[in-house]
């Protein structure tokens, strides 16, 4: 439950999210959606999500990913998937944390209400 580390995954998240993998991804509770300002309808209104992250979730999800085998695809298999009890949140350095898949996992197995990935 790291408030303060949403903000730090927040902005990995920002990077990366038209390619549908991940490195980093965690279980979180209490999503909402803000509007810190700017001009409505223009390039200078900026919205950002708030939530907070379920450690003990993360690390949930994150061991049945590690445990995934599935098919070939880079998101069937999570060989390098460790949980980083430091930061709370879930690491594949190839890249191979589906979001879907691990929205599932965070949902199903492990209570939360979703996930979030950079």
């Amino acid at each position: 439950m790291r408030l303060a580390s949403s903000i730090l995954v927040a902005a990995t998240i920002a990077v990366g999210t038209l390619a549908h993998l991940h490195n980093v991804a965690v279980c979180i509770t209490g999503r909402t959606l803000s509007n810190p300002g700017g001009t409505p309808f223009s390039p200078s209104m900026t919205y950002y999500e708030d939530y907070e992250v379920l450690v003990e979730a993360t690390k949930c999800a994150c061991e049945y990913y590690s445990n995934r085998n599935t098919g070939f695809k880079q998101w069937d298999r999570c060989p390098d998937c460790t949980f980083d009890p430091n930061d709370g949140y879930c690491h594949s350095e190839a890249w191979h944390i589906g979001g879907d898949e691990m929205e599932h996992y965070c949902i199903k197995y492990c209570g939360a209400q979703g996930a979030a990935a950079n």
